[in-house]
């Protein structure tokens, strides 16, 4: 079959479809005999087909008896109208069926002429769930942060009426009394600024996860000794722009949260520490073709299911005691890097993971 003439079976890029090289979705070009013209990163991955074994296909015996997509592209063709049909079961080559969505647009350059763009389904709801949990949680950060001002001023004044409360007693069980004041207007205050710090945008430099990572390992292990902690480092992850404190804090409190969950285990207590390359992620609806993948595993009796939906909410705790805030912190300084954090949970096996860009450079924040 023959080729579109700006087709090569060369990784190299069209000019004019360079842009759709960074696109999330997967794209398709079409001649008017429906052979493939082009495909994008992203197609390669969705399908498990190289450009080479895509360019040139024809659609039909590439996707096979298909009639909803076929029937969108008739009717692309005939009216120059764009067509999207939502669910779609597609099995190519033999693999897996995919459940995706797909548009088909008429183009108006010359070559191609049609563009499909394929996308999940369940991809488009998770956006849609990060979207809405994006929405809340930024609704609850201003909502925390409004009320931690207001808590402020008033914290300041008891603990200092207290003081000069203390210094006209005479008698000590009563001192104990100011004391106990004292100590709860402290710990309140330190409270509202762990609220207040995490809106402080990243100091990025050249930063080394790794280090970072055995840090936050000594921490944990000095103040839990009964914990086991593993590492599991890919050593060929580079360098890259970061904020080294915010993200140490975040990985900490990640890290930490384990610690403290794996408190209601009988049995051994352990912690895996992992670092890989993610290759074609989306964060923040942005493409990127290599991502860090921190990960951190525990043998814990899980996140509480009641809880889940809300584990990044401020003052959300699945423990006795928990202020809440940890997660929520943490995912604050990983969203200003344009990062992720996702955790599956069972009971005795919890596992949340960090995305991070590591193109994410200065000139991006």
């Amino acid at each position: 079959m023959s080729r579109p003439p700006f087709s090569s079976p060369s990784d190299e890029v069209p000019g004019p479809f360079s842009g759709l090289e960074l696109l999330a979705t997967a794209v398709l070009l079409l001649a008017e005999d429906l052979a493939v013209a082009y495909a994008n990163p992203a197609a390669e991955n969705l399908f498990e087909l190289s450009r080479r074994q895509l360019v040139g296909s024809s659609a039909r015996a590439l996707f096979g008896e298909v009639p909803a997509l076929f029937q969108a592209i008739d009717k692309a063709l005939a009216t120059g109208a764009s067509y999207t049909e939502q669910e779609l079961e597609l099995g190519i080559n033999g693999k897996a069926r995919l459940h995706l969505s797909c548009t088909v647009s008429r183009t108006d350059i010359a070559g191609p002429a049609l563009l499909l763009e394929f996308r999940h389904i369940d991809q488009q709801l998770r956006i849609a769930r990060e979207e809405r949990l994006l929405e809340q949680q930024q609704a609850n950060r201003e909502l925390i942060r409004s009320l931690a001002h207001e808590i402020k001023n008033p914290l300041g004044g008891i603990r200092g009426a207290a003081q000069l409360l203390e210094r006209e007693l005479d008698r000590p069980p009563l001192i104990e009394y100011t004391q106990v004041i004292i100590g709860e207007a402290d710990r309140l205050q330190a409270l509202v600024n762990r609220l207040l710090t995490p809106h402080r945008l990243p100091i990025y430099r050249r930063t080394n996860v790794h280090e970072l990572l055995d840090r936050v390992a000594s921490v944990v292990h000095a103040e839990f000794p009964e914990v086991a902690i593993e590492t599991d480092f890919d050593i060929s992850l580079p360098e890259f722009d970061a904020d080294p404190e915010q993200l140490m804090q975040a990985m900490l409190n990640v890290v930490r949260n384990a610690a403290q969950a794996l408190q209601a285990t009988a049995g051994a207590r352990q912690i895996r520490l992992i670092t890989r390359v993610a290759r074609s992620v989306t964060l923040a609806k942005r493409r990127y073709q290599l991502a860090l993948a921190v990960t951190v595993e525990d043998n814990g009796p899980g996140v509480p299911e009641p809880i889940r939906d809300r584990i990044f909410y401020p003052l959300v705790s699945g423990r006795e005691g928990g202020s809440g805030l940890g997660l929520t912190i943490a995912q604050t300084y990983v969203c200003q890097h344009n990062g992720t954090i996702e955790f599956e949970s069972v009971p005795g096996h919890t596992v949340f993971t960090i995305l991070l860009p590591l193109e994410f450079g200065r000139g991006d924040a």
